[in-house]
């Protein structure tokens, strides 16, 4: 990792939240394609989606998100059901934030697709007691189209087409469907 991206990382930890963002978003910028230094900070990552202050939790989250695709040993099999109970946080920012960026976890390969439609879908059926269930909902549906924009996968629209259809209130099937049709 070179001296500029660990700055960044260290920022991230900053107390003022001008510093930490800048620090993000030069982060999410560096691991917006592969980088080869991602086991340098996997495991402070990991242990951030446990830690008390939620933007550390919010910014865990999304950076591992970007991760995924520089995870030749896919370590995320064994990190991914941390990363999903992000997706229950009780901040519900963060929890979005989470939910937003979590298909991309889905694009490096099969066993990735696999385990994020397994978890994505449900969560999408647990969630119909929670209080911002459709938000929780919407989040999925398109997280799912981007994960089937990125590969193309028939899979991947078929699980979403068939969550969708079991959603009981016709206005909230509506909109989900309309994430759908084509662009």
């Amino acid at each position: 990792m070179d001296k500029t991206t660990r700055v960044s990382f260290n920022n991230l930890r900053s107390q003022d939240g001008d510093t930490r963002y800048a620090a993000f978003i030069e982060i999410l910028k560096v691991t917006d394609g592969r980088v080869d230094w991602a086991y340098e900070v996997w495991d402070e990552l990991v242990q951030n989606l446990h830690d008390k202050d939620n933007h550390q939790r919010a910014i865990a989250a999304q950076v591992l998100c970007n991760l995924a695709k520089s995870d030749p040993l896919n370590r995320m099999s064994k990190d991914f059901p941390a990363l999903l109970a992000v997706t229950r946080d009780k901040r519900f920012v963060t929890a979005r934030h989470c939910l937003q960026s979590i298909w991309k976890v889905g694009v490096p390969g099969k066993t990735q697709l696999e385990m994020v439609l397994e978890g994505l879908a449900g969560r999408f059926r647990e969630c119909a007691s929670e209080k911002n269930c459709t938000l929780i909902r919407y989040d999925i549906i398109v997280g799912l189209r981007k994960l089937y924009d990125e590969v193309k996968d028939e899979k991947v629209r078929e699980k979403a087409l068939h969550l969708i259809e079991t959603e009981e209130n016709t206005k909230y099937r509506k909109k989900y469907a309309g994430v759908w049709r084509t662009r």
